[in-house]
């Protein structure tokens, strides 16, 4: 990031083509989110150990804890407008450069932007080999693979996909240095006025979704908040040291049990089985994103718009937590759902990296509500 406003104040106007690697990025995304998806729902459901007597009540919890999130973040960016601090023109950018320079605009075309674009009546050869290529390397790691039931099938898809979205991550920092670069070059500073406006609006709806989650469990559970805090700390610097609530789920699980001491029941359905449908951050942040760009874009989403947007952030939510950096995957769907141009997504790429470990925070911090209120209104005894 350092290095791309360097290189911005230097070049000028000459960094606009360093822009490119964050629109290949983005394209590559929009073609894995639909089955990336699509099989972190199926296998979410399929491997999630749900009983009858506790089934219903988590899937209210959940449900109204995303609600919540989503509405947080809708009426924060209302009311702070964050795209109205400024102006990004990253889009016309975009297209001087590929009107110049023709085979780059060929190569642009042929990348899918979508899994199933290649093989509609407008497909390209050159998308059906790129999806081709990617998908057999990928699959070499589990060539020697038994499958023995319709889990492994899943397995397999869903860790096939992830394997080549990790080598899209790896080149995010380029495409951070190159929009970095060409905001910089074309218009200077002034641009990072309503992404700092962006920052501090996410922050204030993090912070009030935070504030919700003690109060639920003030109300709705024995444990005391401010213990509670105390208890999961652990957890919550390894959500943000690691960005990942998956990889967080067996620290989270020992504080609730160790150091809280909820049943384990309770502990158990909140961190295992929240951690793969409870992503109120990562929801919150999607309807967030889309209402920025939409501002700076100038467009007005009437409430029939943002209620799209609510619905699709739920939806995209569910199952993401094993996608490393879902939150930019999920987001190419909830800007197509409402018509915004995907290519602003670049200008997020920016401040992600940060967003996403603040929104993973929230993402924990909702399964531990979860587990206090499963855990009800008494402390189990304690034995010994």
């Amino acid at each position: 990031m350092i290095t791309g406003l360097v290189i911005g104040v230097i070049l000028g106007s000459n960094a606009a083509p360093l822009a490119i690697p964050a629109r290949l990025i983005l394209r590559a995304l929009s073609a894995l989110a639909p089955p990336l998806i699509l099989f972190a729902i199926i296998q979410s459901l399929v491997h999630a150990e749900l009983t009858n007597v506790n089934a219903v009540k988590i899937i209210k919890l959940l449900l109204l804890n995303t609600i919540v999130a989503i509405t947080i973040g809708i009426f924060v960016a209302n009311i702070i407008l964050p795209g109205k601090w400024g102006h990004i023109t990253l889009l016309n950018t975009g297209e001087k450069i590929t009107t110049k320079i023709d085979p780059l605009s060929q190569f642009l075309d042929n990348v899918p932007k979508s899994i199933a674009g290649p093989f509609t009546d407008d497909g390209k050869v050159i998308g059906v080999i790129l999806i081709a290529l990617a998908t057999g390397i990928a699959l070499r790691r589990f060539k020697n693979y038994q499958l023995n039931n319709i889990q492994d099938f899943l397995y397999i898809c869903l860790n096939s996909l992830t394997t080549i979205l990790s080598w899209i991550l790896e080149l995010i920092p380029f495409a951070v240095f190159g929009v970095v670069a060409s905001i910089v070059g074309a218009n200077g500073f002034s641009n990072f006025i309503p992404i700092g406006g962006f920052i501090t609006a996410v922050m204030i709806a993090l912070l009030f979704q935070a504030l919700y989650y003690l109060t639920r469990i003030y109300f709705g559970s024995w444990v005391s908040p401010i213990k509670l805090l105390q208890g999961v700390r652990d957890a919550l610097f390894m959500a943000f040291s690691t960005s990942s609530s998956t990889a967080t789920m067996p620290v989270t699980y020992a504080c609730l049990r160790n150091n809280i001491k909820l049943r384990e029941s309770s502990a158990s359905m909140g961190a295992l089985v929240g951690s793969n449908f409870n992503n109120d951050g990562t929801a919150l942040y999607e309807a967030m994103s889309a209402l920025f760009i939409a501002q700076i874009l100038d467009l007005h989403l009437n409430l029939s718009q943002q209620f799209i947007i609510a619905i699709t952030s739920i939806a995209a939510s569910v199952g993401a937590a094993g996608i490393p950096e879902a939150g930019l995957v999920t987001m190419t769907m909830v800007f197509s759902a409402v018509g915004l141009p995907t290519e602003y997504i670049a200008v997020l790429l920016t401040v992600d990296w940060f967003l996403d470990r603040c929104r993973t925070v929230i993402n924990v911090m909702g399964d531990i509500t979860v587990s206090c209120l499963l855990d009800g209104s008494t402390q189990e005894s304690v034995e010994n």
